[in-house]
């Protein structure tokens, strides 16, 4: 069995290296970043991490519930990967038949060969085969990327007024009781696109640096995240999730308009209500995984400000329950309520008959899990799905659905989420 070692270097310019270490790790078939740019919260992790080669994994395609858990507990070792939406396909008596241009599996969770941890002015290199010291000069070898044009043609899969015609069908399910809330999403998508997926990254996360971005290359997939929210953190028996509901465009050229904008935000009963309702949905998530009487909301309606939007988050937490396992609480929880709805297994069947696209990553989670089997993932929105091999561009957005929502207005929300990929996509042309 190998050995992981590690060792510390000295870093004189984070952000330069950090370009350095992406380029030196997209030579390898799987690798991905997580990278939190320094925002700092009460759940803060670490800066920035890097897995790259898979020496070992485990898979849905592959493998079974009680396989993917064996493995977890069998490697001794920092676990990283991700979870599909459609995973929930393995988790209950549901499907998913809709077109996939992207093809990321199911699930993948591999053990790295190599895991680099980088803070502000020093890099921590751990290696099971290679020596720590020849990833370092490695990395410093590598040149800074030069632009590179790319070409595509974005589409809607579907039409502003078919958009604003299934909302008005959803809301009539809500009238009759179906639903209270549903995350509705549609995709935007180019079928003949060539990009440079760590440049294009790179601009986007510029654009929109978040807490939860994600540079995630598997074989030919690839996945660009600017997300802003957790899904799941376990810190020894503690769970913590911190889902997202209520969004207001920010006005950066002026303060005053931003900070009413954020007030207006504060005090929406509209989005407070559809908060409210993700969070009464986690918490009876977390009730089946946790002891009885643990599971509180320790934050309600925080607001969050990002480069383009304001945020409406809330943190619920809970102490687990001896015995649970990855795919316990994976069976409990996901998808999350918040790209999903409530009552969480109808509104899964209405997304599946209303959405036109097969979600795949999108709405689903990339993290990782430590040595000592805590684990961190993201929840995958804001983000750019890209499959080089067919030449095929994706994004998704959504937002959620009540009785009181207008459909133009969600549309228009829908179109405020992805303006920081539309800029990225638009200057490269």
């Amino acid at each position: 069995m190998s050995i992981r070692t590690s060792a510390t270097f000295k870093v004189s310019n984070s952000q330069i290296f950090k370009t350095q270490m992406l380029n030196w790790a997209n030579r390898f078939n799987i690798c991905v970043l997580l990278d939190n740019h320094q925002y700092s919260s009460d759940y803060h992790s670490v800066e920035c991490l890097l897995a790259v080669h898979s020496v070992k994994h485990v898979s849905a395609l592959e493998n079974t519930l009680q396989e993917i858990d064996a493995f977890i507990t069998k490697t001794n070792d920092w676990i990283f990967g991700h979870v599909n939406y459609d995973f929930k396909n393995y988790l209950g008596p549901t499907h998913s038949n809709h077109f996939d241009g992207v093809h990321f599996p199911d699930l993948f969770l591999f053990q790295p060969e190599t895991v680099i941890e980088l803070k502000k002015d020093e890099v921590i290199i751990s290696g099971l085969d290679l020596l720590p010291s020849t990833t370092y000069h490695s990395i410093l070898e590598q040149k800074v990327i030069h632009n590179i044009s790319s070409s595509f043609n974005i589409q809607s899969r579907i039409s502003k007024q078919e958009y604003i015609n299934i909302i008005n069908q959803l809301k009539q399910h809500i009238l009759r009781g179906d639903c209270y809330e549903i995350n509705f999403c549609q995709e935007f998508f180019s079928d003949k696109a060539i990009i440079n997926p760590i440049q294009t990254y790179h601009q986007l996360v510029s654009i929109s640096p978040t807490p939860f971005a994600s540079y995630y290359k598997w074989n030919d997939e690839y996945l660009l995240c600017a997300s802003p929210e957790r899904y799941l953190k376990k810190m020894g028996n503690k769970i913590i999730s911190q889902p997202i509901k209520g969004t207001y465009k920010r006005d950066v050229l002026d303060s005053l308009n931003d900070e009413r904008l954020k007030q207006q935000l504060q005090s929406s009963e509209k989005e407070k209500s559809e908060n409210v309702m993700i969070v009464d949905l986690v918490r009876n998530d977390l009730s089946k995984i946790c002891k009885e009487g643990t599971v509180v909301a320790e934050a309600l309606f925080d607001i969050q400000s990002f480069p383009q939007v304001h945020q409406m988050v809330s943190t619920i937490s809970g102490e687990l329950k001896d015995g649970i396992n990855f795919t316990d609480i994976l069976k409990a929880t996901f998808p999350m309520g918040s790209m999903t709805g409530a009552p969480k297994k109808k509104v899964i069947e209405l997304i599946e008959h209303y959405e036109k696209t097969k979600r795949g990553i999108y709405s689903g989670c990339v993290g990782y899990i430590s040595p000592d089997r805590d684990f961190d993932f993201n929840v995958v929105i804001r983000s750019i799905m890209y499959n080089r091999y067919e030449k095929y561009l994706s994004y998704q957005v959504g937002s959620g659905i009540t009785f009181k929502s207008k459909a133009e207005n969600e549309y228009e929300e829908c179109l405020l989420k992805a303006e920081a990929i539309k800029k990225v996509l638009q200057s490269n042309t």
